[in-house]
């Protein structure tokens, strides 16, 4: 599920901003930016946010402004000399400009390696925690919306069905008359009773009654997954399996097409609650 959250942390030499954002995807893909000082913090941090997040494409950032007059990157005075007295040699120019073009060379500056403070470090990983608490509401919101969502649309195939139910007993009787208007044409005499039994047993290819009863009986257990407390996404998704077969099944023995146009509704449903699922832990 889409989601995002931030965290701003205020220590007194510097402002630390932590924000982490999640994309739908069917598996975790953490991508991290954190600044060189932290980086043997990293894996702790990146554990924290997939046990929490568990699925989706996360980018996770960490931004450091130094606030206090201080700091730990300093001009590396010897380096920058060396590489003016080569300029020097090679150009006759003013110890502004050679200053200017020695201290964009390697190692004209140098950064002293900062240890991480224990206290420092608690407080990030507060802060961290912060923000997957607003992202985790960000995606809890989200899927009560998708909730409110999958229940209107099973409710709407169960309505469906419904009217699949209604209409059965008048395609049987239409498949039948079909049938009888076919012997009619040949204008053949044939033998009632065993026209009969032959109608019978070419209407049970077409009964449906196995195929409804187990399309009512799958949108129920969605129904009862989804409130369930676990974790469902692929429950859902084969449960959502199952519906299609079903549904499938009647829109093949229904021969019948304002049955069939029932059919194709149903399946518009079912492929709009397949797409959302997607975004489902």
């Amino acid at each position: 599920m889409t989601g995002f959250g931030k965290a701003v942390l205020q220590l007194p030499t510097k402002k630390i901003t932590i924000e982490v954002k999640s994309l739908n995807s069917k598996n975790l893909d953490l991508n991290a930016r954190i600044p060189s000082q932290y980086r043997e913090k990293e894996l702790a941090m990146r554990n924290t946010i997939a046990k929490t997040l568990q699925r989706g494409k996360v980018d996770f950032g960490l931004y450091v402004e130094v606030t206090a007059e201080e700091t730990s990157t300093q001009v590396n005075a010897a380096v920058v000399k060396n590489y003016m007295e080569q300029l020097r040699a090679i150009h006759s120019g003013a110890d502004m400009e050679l200053m200017k073009m020695a201290v964009k060379m390697p190692d004209a500056l140098k950064v002293e390696r900062e240890e991480i403070d224990e206290k420092e470090y608690k407080a990030i990983t507060d802060a961290l925690a912060t923000a997957l608490v607003e992202i985790e509401k960000y995606r809890e919101d989200e899927g009560k919306v998708l909730e409110e969502d999958f229940i209107k649309r099973i409710e709407k195939i169960a309505e469906l069905l419904e009217k699949v139910i209604a209409i059965d007993p008048e395609r049987i009787d239409a498949v039948r008359e079909r049938l009888r208007k076919g012997i009619a044409d040949l204008k053949e005499a044939v033998d009632e009773n065993r026209f009969e039994q032959e109608l019978v047993y070419y209407i049970e290819k077409f009964d449906i009654t196995e195929e409804k009863v187990r399309l009512n009986n799958h949108l129920e257990y969605f129904t009862s997954t989804l409130n369930s407390d676990d974790s469902n996404g692929k429950k859902l998704g084969f449960i959502t399996q199952e519906i299609g077969r079903e549904i499938n099944t009647i829109g093949s023995k229904s021969n019948y097409a304002p049955m069939q146009q029932l059919v194709v509704q149903m399946k518009d449903e079912l492929e709009k609650i397949k797409e959302q699922l997607l975004n489902v832990l």
